[in-house]
Formats: structure tokens, C-alpha cells, sequence
């Protein structure tokens, strides 16, 4: 079981992105999917948060600017990110808790995609 995370970038000020996180493997369910991010020098931080009921949940520093959503069809979340400011660079790493074939649940994060918003 694997998560892969895409849609990084270099943006200006004031623009959007959009990331993307593919979970695969032998995956039975998909309770808790997460963004998180990490600045250089800083601790990983919690971005948004989306239940599989479609509950959401986002910090101040984000909230109103950042939207998370999920389609369960395709094991895969989404983080819409608009108004972007500097302070929004990081590596955003994706996360998410899954029920695996085996009936395990695991805990996984994505390989990471570096956001940079600069002029």
C-alpha cells in the first residue's frame, strides 16, 4: 500500500495549486486522509484533514483558502490551494489511515511535493 502525492510548484503570490494523492495496493477502506506540510527548519504541520464521512478540518493559518476533498471511488485526495502566500512554502506530504485486504490499518504518508510561492 502506497500513497503518491503530485501537483507541486512554483507560484505567485495570490495563485493556486492544486495536489493530488493516489493511494494503490491491497486496500480495503480509507478512513482519515490528511495533508500535512514542513517548512525547512520547522515541524510537520496538519493542513487539512478529511474523515470518510467528508467531515473537514483545516487550521487557521489555511482555513478559507484551502480546500480538501476526496473521491473514495478512486482512493484519491485532493488539496485546492488559493490565495497563496510565501509563508505557504513547504514540502506538502500527504497521509492517510487505511484498512488494509489483510485487515490491518496502517498508518502511511506520501512521498512528499514541494509547493514554493515566490514572485
Amino acid at each position: 500500500v502506497q500513497l503518491q502525492a503530485s501537483g507541486g510548484g512554483l507560484v505567485q503570490p495570490g495563485g493556486s495549486l492544486r495536489l493530488s494523492c493516489a493511494a494503490s495496493g491491497s486496500i480495503l477502506s480509507i478512513n482519515y486522509m490528511g495533508w500535512y506540510r514542513q517548512a525547512p527548519g520547522k515541524q510537520r504541520d496538519l493542513v487539512a484533514v478529511i474523515t470518510s464521512g467528508g467531515g473537514t478540518n483545516y487550521p487557521d493559518s489555511v482555513k478559507g483558502r484551502f480546500t480538501i476533498s476526496r473521491d473514495n471511488a478512486k482512493n484519491m485526495v485532493y488539496l485546492q490551494m488559493n490565495s497563496l502566500k510565501p509563508e505557504d512554502t513547504a514540502v506538502y506530504y500527504c497521509n492517510a489511515d487505511i484498512r488494509t485486504v489483510a485487515r490491518a490499518t496502517i498508518n502511511i504518508w506520501g512521498q512528499g511535493t514541494q509547493v514554493t510561492v515566490s514572485s
